[in-house]
Formats: C-alpha cells, structure tokens, sequence
C-alpha cells in the first residue's frame, strides 16, 4: 500500500475525482507540453457526465490557459475500459498538427492512473508490505502493538508531521465552515446549514447537543468543499466532513491532546488504505458506498482508537461502518457534491460514533471481517448499473426537480 500521504491529501473541493485528479493530470501533461500552441481535453464516462457541477473543466483550464487556448470535448456516454474517470489530454503545435496526447484516469481521492501503461507516473511507491487487515491485524497481535505503530513502523519520520498538517487543515475547514453563511454555488441554490446547527445544539442536553455539535461540524467542512474552499480528502473530497466532524468533536470533548488525535488519524488511514488498495474509493466505480462508507469506516477506527479500543475492537467498530453502507449508490444533484453529498457526511459522523460504542462494547469477536466487507464493497459496486455511480443519470439525481 501507499503512504497515507497519497490517502490523505490537502486540496480544494468540491471533488477529488472530478477536481483535484484533473487538476493535477492537466499540471503534468503542462510539464511535458510547456511549447504546445492549444490544448484539447475530452472528458470521458462519469467525468464527462458531472464534470461541469464538479468544476472539472474549471480545473483544467485555470492549469493549461495561461500556457495556451483550451477545447473542453464531453463525451459522457463514452467509458473507457480501465476506470470510468477517463480523460485524454491533446497538445498541438503551431501548425495545428498534433504533437503529444496522454490518456490518463482519475480513480478516486485525487489520485491518478495510466492504467496498464507506465509513463509519467512512476513516483509513487508502496511503503506498506502488508495490504490486508488480516495481516496488520496479526502483525498487531504478535507484537503486542496497536494500528497506528504499525504505521510509524512503515513510514519515514516526517508522516507526524504530515498528519499534523492534516490535523491543522481539518480543525481550519471546520471553523471556517461554521463561519461561513448564504448560499453554496449552483443551481440549487442551496444554504448553509452548520452555523445554525451548531447555534441550535447549545440549546439541548450534553446527550443531545453532542450529536448535534458532530452534525455541525460535519457540516461545516462538507459545506466548505462545496464551496471549492481547502479540505482534506479523507478518503474523497465528497466525504471528507466525516473524520474531521468526529475527531473535532473528541478533541473538544474529551480534551484529548494533539498526539492522540494524530495517532487516530493514523489508524483511520490504514482502514482508508486496504479499500484503497484492494477495493476502491471512486463513487463512479463503485458508488458513495466507496466514499462515505469508508470515511465511515475511518471514522469508527478513530473513535475506537480514541476511546482505547483494542485492535480487534477497532477492525470491529470499522467493518460496521462500512457494511452498513453497503449499496450506497452515488447520485449528485445537478452533479454537484449537495444533495445527497453533504447530509450522508453528517449522518455518517454519527453512525461512526454509534460503530465506536457497538464495538467497546463487545469483546471484538465477530463473524463478518472487514476484509470481507471490503470485497463485498468491490462486487457490489461493480454490479451497479453505470447510472447509479456519479453519472447524475438515475436515483435522486434524475427524480429532484427544481
């Protein structure tokens, strides 16, 4: 597996997929294309299918314009063999002939691919030797250590560091979104939500205003992606409110220092990793089930971490948070990252804290593995139809009026 650095990426929203791997594809096809006289990008599948809700023409235009003219082509009912996130990036020469073009895909959390192909993407290396949470989980028992030693076992000294960065950016994007009022971009024209849910929960009891403090902040940073504001992917830009809702609200709550939250994170990483690597977190592959189910899951990892779970405990708390998400189809409104997008953030912090109690309070025996979900997780999306999966084609994309 990857360095969490890959897993956890620091960026603006609203979408990693749709914004920051085009994004990112558009700054390196440039690199190697610094003397084209225009540019072409056709857009393939689902990116084509939501692209302009997502700002993905947005994105690579703000990389590629200033060097020369860009053509944006859609082709949304195009889908490329590899990964339903295609895109072929073109540049021309003077003369208009055709000098380089590079088909790259974007398969979730920002991260790119050149499918079965190696050319430009060789910089990143597997750091983890163990890709299944069986083996870490052994690796755990064995030696008598927790998750995130095993992540201090595999990377170089500078991820604290990292994680604290992350840490910092996830803190900021909450506050701001609770700053933050009017209404989010788009059509839908659809008003912030955090800062009255978070007004309205002091109003409660500890019991009750503790939920509604997570829904706020889940909100807040949902809200901030939205909006195009900076965020961390934790998996995706579109469930990144769920982990940084629930580790605000522990950090606050429980006063637990920079360390231990760190730590968490780490552990909420190597969940995040094994979909990752064995599964995905593309809602266009395999739905939202891949994108709030396993922030989900990362979440309940955290809190069970937090709260002194014991490994077994922890895979527990994760497997639940991603087995009841299980199916979760992927169908943006207008392709934008609101509806459905922003309340399943909210929902899902609260269902990783229910994860957390379910699994304390156990003995860590279960029947199901969070290996088996994961693979469950893979079928299940694949047997999505197409329109299910970021295509704003069927669910409540295609039933919403307005």
């Amino acid at each position: 597996m990857e360095s969490l650095k890959e897993l956890y990426r620091i960026g603006k929203g609203p979408s990693s997929s749709h914004t920051m791997g085009p994004q990112k594809a558009a700054q390196t096809f440039l690199s190697h294309n610094k003397d084209a006289k225009r540019f072409k990008a056709v857009l393939y599948g689902s990116l084509a299918a939501t692209g302009k809700g997502h700002m993905t023409d947005v994105a690579i235009i703000e990389v590629l314009e200033p060097t020369a003219p860009v053509d944006i082509e859609w082709q949304a009912a195009t889908f490329l063999p590899y990964h339903p996130n295609g895109m072929t990036l073109i540049a021309y020469d003077s003369d208009g002939n055709e000098s380089d073009r590079w088909t790259v895909y974007s398969v979730g959390g920002g991260a790119l691919s050149e499918g079965t192909e190696t050319r430009w993407l060789t910089d990143v290396k597997d750091v983890y030797k163990k890709n299944t949470l069986k083996e870490i989980l052994t690796w755990c028992d064995n030696h008598g250590r927790n998750y995130w030693e095993y992540v201090d076992e595999c990377e170089d000294a500078d991820i604290w560091d990292y994680l604290m960065e992350v840490w910092t950016v996830m803190q900021e994007s909450v506050r701001r979104g609770l700053d933050n009022e009017g209404a989010l971009p788009g059509p839908l024209n659809l008003p912030r939500k955090a800062p009255t849910y978070y007004v309205k929960s002091q109003g409660y009891k500890q019991s009750l205003a503790s939920r509604g403090l997570v829904t706020a902040y889940a909100l807040a940073v949902s809200e901030e992606n939205a909006a195009g504001g900076t965020i961390v992917t934790a998996p995706t830009c579109g469930s990144c409110g769920v982990l940084p809702a629930v580790l605000y609200h522990l950090s606050h709550a429980h006063n637990f220092s920079d360390t231990r939250i760190l730590h968490a994170l780490a552990t909420a990483g190597i969940f995040g990793n094994v979909v990752k690597k064995n599964a995905s977190i593309s809602g266009a592959e395999v739905g939202c089930q891949g994108e709030v189910g396993v922030a989900c899951a990362m979440a309940s990892a955290a809190a069970c971490q937090l709260f002194g779970g014991t490994p077994s405990q922890i895979e527990y708390a994760a497997e639940m948070g991603l087995e009841h998400h299980l199916g979760m189809t992927c169908d943006p409104v207008c392709g934008l990252v609101q509806i459905p997008c922003i309340e399943r953030n909210a929902f899902a912090a609260t269902r990783a804290l229910d994860s957390n109690l379910y699994a304390a309070m156990s003995d860590g025996k279960h029947r199901v593995s969070f290996d088996r979900v994961v693979n469950v997780m893979k079928q299940t999306g694949h047997d999505l139809p197409s329109l299910y999966k970021e295509t704003s084609e069927g669910g409540l994309a295609k039933a919403y009026e307005f």
